[in-house]
């Protein structure tokens, strides 16, 4: 990475580091590096508790109210690897990753490594100054997604708030069932369809049965009119 990469990368950060070594390995994935240690691999691992602490902070500090169930869910939705990926991608930081040249030929870089970015830059910045500074560079990011958390009644968990309206409305539990699958086994897809009162709701491919049986999920609950999008785009619980 040129001197021009690195204050363009510190601007996009709002953080001018130290030591830019560190800042380096954040963008160095392992399909470059000699060896896994010399990428960001852990780097990573010490931004995910980071990320997951300072989110737990500002949940506590936003919501005095709610207990800890509750803060757990927004919690999960808020440092999942989706969401991490969205703010990797909204400050561009593809643009900025060291891949190997099979990665830079495949065309867009999965999102995946966008997470895993973002955790290890967060990392780099508490090791280069300190967890205000870390904080200082996520809370902005974060507060929308722990917003909109909090506001949508559901926390992405698609199948809970199926699962609770079908026992409280119906007296049963959602059937999910496997209706096709397709890809390696080592790289599978999966259509998950649920079944609930005797009616099949539209299925979903997905990358994970979770993932599929998500997805599934919020079908039926907007067929069954339980949820529904706002103006953003964005899902909510539809008052009764």
């Amino acid at each position: 990475m040129d001197e021009e990469q690195l204050r363009a990368l510190e601007q996009t950060l709002g953080h001018t580091f130290r030591n830019r070594d560190i800042i380096e390995r954040a963008m160095r994935h392992a399909s470059i590096s000699d060896s896994r240690l010399d990428s960001n691999e852990r780097l990573e691992f010490l931004g995910d508790s980071i990320l997951g602490l300072i989110a737990c902070e500002r949940i506590y500090e936003k919501y005095p109210r709610l207990l800890e169930g509750e803060m757990t869910k927004i919690k999960s939705s808020v440092v999942s690897r989706k969401a991490c990926a969205r703010i990797a991608g909204r400050l561009g930081l593809e643009k900025f990753m060291l891949v190997g040249k099979g990665m830079q030929t495949a065309g867009d870089l999965p999102s995946s490594l966008g997470a895993a970015a973002l955790e290890a830059v967060i990392a780099a910045i508490y090791l280069d100054a300190d967890l205000n500074a870390a904080g200082a560079f996520l809370v902005p990011l974060l507060d929308p997604y722990i917003t909109r958390a909090a506001e949508s009644g559901h926390q992405q968990n698609f199948k809970s708030v199926l699962q609770q309206h079908a026992q409280q409305s119906l007296g049963m539990t959602p059937m999910y069932r496997i209706l096709d699958e397709k890809g390696p086994d080592h790289a599978k897809a999966f259509k998950i369809g649920v079944e609930l009162d005797g009616r099949q709701h539209e299925a979903s491919w997905g990358q994970s049965k979770k993932q599929a049986e998500q997805a599934a999920a919020l079908n039926a609950l907007r067929e069954l009119g339980v949820v529904h999008h706002d103006d953003n785009g964005d899902v909510r619980i539809s008052e009764d």
